[in-house]
């Protein structure tokens, strides 16, 4: 399959400091791609070389075959860009922006008003084309800037972060949104909201500190970090009775035991891809009169590969560094 977009070696720096650091990756067409990463991981600096909003200190991105450089104008007519704060006029109607935004693109005088009915129509902005923007919400505002972006029926769209700052009904309305795009469209969505991006995108792209530190889709990512399974037990018993019955375990994977504020004895055991040992630790616990009350398993989540690759904490680990 051909890339639509090929980003070569990129690098982006600020005197001494690299915002984007050696950054290559292909995409192809058809999908949502998804930038996860932490704040300042150089998400929003790469899609801005990306649409030519800013040059490269070193490297290339091509879009379509046309690397942004050379032919920024050929390039150019391929992308849709949302950036996170869209450029809109707030004394002006829905109408009358897109109108004056699908001048400047390049759409045909004849074509124009058709075009500006059909992306009003695709992102449900129809029944407000008369209000001024700045009287509309937040969550329209942002469906006036998605709408900017479709005109012209461009391959990519790029959406910079698209639900900051709306409320829970308007993050499923551009998430249902951007899904749609999908398919007809290629789209890049920038955020470092994990649940966002598991949701919406095909492919996941995590960066941190200006590089790429893993790639693929979510369940891939997930396999990715499968290194281990982990089970949870709750035992009646005392710690000592249920570490002694588990003695034999230990050759399956790691045990810790330790009371449980329920009452009952907590056990922890972690085994490696492939080891399954419920029926052993049952076999053990029956056999010396320990009932369990309780067994869970659990796997990596995006949200740990995240927290693993970025190097971020989780609420948890915070608080017990800032008591320490």
């Amino acid at each position: 399959m051909i890339n639509l977009i090929e980003v070569n070696h990129l690098v982006k720096q600020y005197g001494t400091f690299r915002a984007v650091n050696d950054l290559s990756f292909t995409v192809e067409p058809g999908q949502i791609y998804g930038f996860l990463g932490p704040n300042g991981a150089g998400k929003s600096t790469t899609m801005n070389i990306m649409t030519g909003y800013l040059s490269a200190t070193s490297g290339t991105v091509r879009i379509a075959g046309h690397e942004m450089l050379l032919e920024p104008e050929e390039a150019k007519r391929h992308i849709g860009y949302l950036p996170e704060i869209p450029p809109v006029y707030p004394d002006m109607t829905p109408r009358e922006y897109l109108r004056f935004a699908g001048e400047l693109k390049g759409v045909a005088r004849g074509k124009l008003e058709a075009e500006v009915e059909r992306v009003m129509e695709l992102t449900g902005i129809t029944s407000m084309h008369r209000r001024l923007i700045g009287n509309l919400s937040k969550g329209y505002r942002q469906r006036v800037g998605v709408s900017c972006a479709l005109l012209g029926d461009p391959e990519v769209i790029i959406l910079d972060e698209p639900t900051v700052g709306l409320d829970p009904r308007q993050i499923l309305d551009i998430r249902d949104l951007i899904r749609s795009l999908g398919g007809d469209h290629t789209v890049i969505l920038s955020s470092h909201i994990l649940s966002e991006v598991s949701a919406v995108c095909d492919h996941v792209l995590i960066l941190s500190g200006g590089k790429l530190v893993a790639q693929g889709t979510p369940a891939e990512l997930e396999r990715l970090m499968r290194r281990s399974n982990r089970y949870h037990l709750l035992v009646q018993g005392t710690p000592e009775a249920v570490s002694a019955a588990l003695l034999a375990a230990q050759k399956l994977g790691t045990v810790e035991v330790q009371p449980d504020s329920s009452g009952f004895v907590g056990v922890t055991m972690e085994t490696e891809e492939g080891t399954d040992p419920r029926a052993e630790l049952f076999r053990l616990l029956a056999g010396a009169d320990l009932p369990i009350m309780e067994l869970t398993s659990s796997h990596a989540s995006l949200e740990d590969v995240f927290l693993e690759l970025t190097g971020e904490q989780t609420a948890e680990e915070k608080e017990s560094g800032e008591q320490a």
